[in-house]
């Protein structure tokens, strides 16, 4: 009987590998499969109202981060100065906070991407279709022209005269300092999406899925609190876009593909990291 005990005691010290993160359940291989990826084109999603609830989800979700975002903005922007407002940190809680509570709002819907880099960087990653991918990246789109209209509706002088929240360059900056900014404020973000939404870890941590929208809105609060000196902070083309529309200046168009460009690189390279470092998921296909 003691031998038994023993042998037990042992079996179970091996069973689990030291590497396991503290506070976390024991993962095993019955616990998680990898699910399939997604494939590039799925026709029958076109014919399924989850399909355009979702899209419609991303619209609102990218309406109302526009419009709380860029009101917000303004009042900066109309004070005499940073003491007598919010300040460039209460425009980092803007943009932060709201991520935080319209992921959480809507990532049982669409996901809760709110931004084309994220929807890009998924796709890559084959957690969407190419159809779903062009569908949200639309919707999000409109939603922040028109979140951005709403505002510029409330205060069309105001507007026009401070910028309309338009991401630029700032003085003092080149284009390669606002692209690369851009790049890595991106990768931030859309590395911490892949951590926080890892299906993997849902599977081991049940509690993940819940606190998943925090750490994605205080990465988004974190880069705009570097950031906003040299472009505003963009890392999200829709955001760009949409003031850019609606604001309509030279200006607002000079640097507009940075606003592109680097996002679409830093979700890509995000993507990369994640999939093939972290998770070296294309090994565990081949083995």
């Amino acid at each position: 009987m003691a031998e038994n005990k023993e042998e037990d005691v042992k079996l179970g010290a091996n069973k689990f590998r030291e590497t396991q993160p503290l506070g976390t359940a024991a993962q095993t291989d019955k616990d998680y499969k990898e699910p399939p990826p997604a494939p590039l084109f799925e026709p029958g999603e076109l014919s399924s109202w989850s399909f355009y609830r979702a899209g419609i989800a991303e619209f609102m979700a990218t309406f109302l981060f526009l419009y709380i975002t860029i009101l917000t903005v303004m009042g900066l922007k109309r004070s005499d100065s940073l003491c007598s407002s919010v300040g460039i940190q209460g425009v980092a809680w803007a943009f932060g906070g709201m991520i935080f509570a319209l992921v959480y709002c809507t990532a049982g819907i669409s996901g809760g991407h709110i931004n084309p880099a994220v929807t890009f960087g998924l796709f890559l990653a084959r957690k969407l279709s190419l159809t779903r991918a062009i569908f949200y990246i639309v919707m999000q789109c409109l939603g922040a022209i028109c979140g951005a209209g709403v505002v510029k509706g409330f205060m069309v002088g105001p507007y026009q005269r401070l910028g309309g929240g338009a991401n630029v360059v700032n003085h003092g900056y080149t284009k390669g300092d606002g692209l690369g900014a851009e790049i890595i404020g991106t990768f931030v973000l859309v590395y911490t999406v892949f951590s926080a939404t890892d299906a993997k870890r849902n599977a081991r941590d049940s509690y993940v899925p819940i606190l998943a929208p925090l750490p994605i809105g205080f990465a988004v609060f974190l880069v705009h609190l570097a950031t906003i000196p040299i472009t505003g902070t963009g890392i999200n083309p829709a955001r760009s876009l949409g003031a850019a529309i609606i604001y309509n200046t030279d200006q607002a168009w000079d640097d507009h593909w940075i606003f592109w460009v680097g996002p679409f690189i830093g979700a890509a390279l995000a993507a990369v990291y994640h999939q093939i470092i972290i998770r070296a998921i294309p090994f565990h296909k081949s083995s």
